[in-house]
């Protein structure tokens, strides 16, 4: 099974050597890794083209967001899977895609695949701050406020004519929008890895500041709404979710 991994880079010369690390180490043999640079300033282009050893494809240009790079990599992508590993996260093990792969072969009605995350310091990535354990799915849930962390989240290509790409209207929500509209289809079926799969640095887009967190918590509640799965006590019982995940 052809498992794509596409990695959004913008100036991440500082964080992206460890993830196109994680990528080699992996024991699954078919992985398409594709990287969607925004043009940037620093070293970034340099380090893919001398470290991406299990790098297929390289994209170089401007764009208009991190959405908009993203919705460029899922055009691109020819796995039976699709994923994102952010150019500052790592996979947790060298055995991750080969679960995931293994995961989509048992259930293959599974429109996705998804796993646990934990979120580590920035300059300490071993050191872990939080530790999000997904859970099973039951489309209930999502009324609730639950939902997979995203960076774990694969999902079988041949959903994507069906399901759109990812809404660039939103700058910090639309992945959430995204799995909102995979999860809360009529029938949907997903499975849950009971593993920690990604290794996060915190300090991401959506909480890296107070404007940050209002500004995600109003792109929540519009994708919420559009996607007829809640409203105000939805998104409430989102953020009292995160909670655990401290402790």
């Amino acid at each position: 099974m052809k498992i794509s991994i596409i990695t959004v880079a913008y100036n991440s010369a500082a964080t992206i050597t460890d993830t196109l690390r994680s990528v080699a180490e992996q024991t699954h043999a078919d992985i398409e890794h594709i990287v969607v640079d925004g043009s940037s300033q620093d070293a970034t282009l340099a380090i893919v083209r001398d470290q991406g050893a299990r790098v297929s494809r390289i994209v170089s240009e401007r764009d208009s967001g991190i959405y908009d790079a993203m919705n460029k990599g899922l055009r691109l992508a020819r796995g039976e899977l699709v994923g994102f590993l952010n150019a500052d996260d790592t996979f947790a093990h060298p055995n991750v895609v080969a679960s995931i792969a293994a995961a989509a072969l048992r259930h293959p009605t599974a429109a996705a695949i998804y796993g646990d995350l934990v979120y580590v310091k920035q300059d300490r990535p071993e050191q872990v701050l939080r530790h999000w354990r997904s859970g099973k799915f039951d489309p209930a849930r999502l009324r609730f406020g639950w939902m997979p962390p995203h960076p774990t989240f694969y999902l079988r290509s041949d959903r994507l004519p069906g399901l759109g790409l990812f809404n660039d209207a939103l700058r910090i929500s639309a992945d959430y929008d995204f799995m909102l509209r995979c999860l809360s289809a009529p029938g949907a079926q997903a499975i849950h890895i009971p593993d920690v799969l990604v290794r996060m640095r915190a300090g991401g887009a959506s909480n890296r500041s107070l404007a940050a967190l209002v500004n995600k918590s109003s792109e929540d509640l519009r994708a919420l709404r559009q996607n007829k799965v809640g409203g105000w006590f939805t998104l409430m019982c989102k953020n009292i979710r995160k909670l655990p995940q401290f402790l």
